[in-house]
């Protein structure tokens, strides 16, 4: 059984949608961010950046904090979603690619369109930029491929999982997927899985997937 520490963020959905994937026993603990949950002693003590998502292993007791750590920490250890053995790399990177490049740019994004935040200029239009450049990326990958990693067409990864939230926040980035439309094709085809939907609501049910 898993202990899942979360709350409604594209960075919490990518663990809740591998667990809806994978089909094991976890049990969900929101920590209201708007609160300061995640500053409690208790978070701390499985979380010590103070960050969600984080996870405890009730058999072994491990914990492990850092949603990119958790989703390949997981996947090793239900030998899923990793790909085939040659595949390993590539859905890496892009895992990598996720945490430093898409989720740092658009969770600043958020700050001023979202949530009224100002940077300030020239910052926000170089972020505005950059993320253009990132879903520019992204729709080219995905040319010709049905998934981000692997060979051929791709495979369903642990990287579509942690890159499809994001993305499903376009609204918050005032952009449109159809700009992109090799990104709205993955974009759909993984709105559609079953897995994804249920994890989307975690830890609770905030609006239905926005689908373009």
């Amino acid at each position: 059984m898993i202990d899942f520490f979360t709350w409604t963020t594209p960075n919490g959905r990518k663990v809740s949608i591998l667990l809806e994937e994978l089909g094991i026993d976890y049990e969900v603990h929101g920590v209201n961010l708007g609160d300061g949950e995640q500053k409690s002693p208790e978070f701390l003590a499985l979380s010590p950046n103070g960050k969600i998502p984080a996870i405890r292993d009730r058999q072994t007791g491990q914990t492990v904090m850092e949603s990119g750590a958790i989703m390949l920490w997981l996947a090793e250890k239900e030998g899923r979603f990793l790909g085939a053995p040659d595949d390993r790399g590539n859905v890496l990177e892009w895992l990598m690619w996720q945490m430093s490049a898409q989720g740092p740019t658009l969770g600043r994004i958020h700050q001023f369109v979202r949530y009224g935040k100002s940077i300030g200029e020239p910052a926000e239009t170089l972020f505005r930029a950059e993320g253009a450049r990132i879903y520019a990326v992204l729709n080219d990958r995905l040319k010709s491929r049905d998934y981000v990693a692997g060979s051929g067409r791709g495979v369903y990864t642990i990287a579509d999982m942690a890159i499809w939230p994001w993305v499903s926040r376009y609204a918050w980035h005032e952009t449109d997927l159809h700009d992109y439309p090799e990104v709205l094709k993955w974009y759909r085809r993984l709105a559609e899985r079953p897995a994804v939907q249920r994890g989307y609501q975690i830890p609770h049910f905030v609006n239905d997937i926005p689908v373009p």
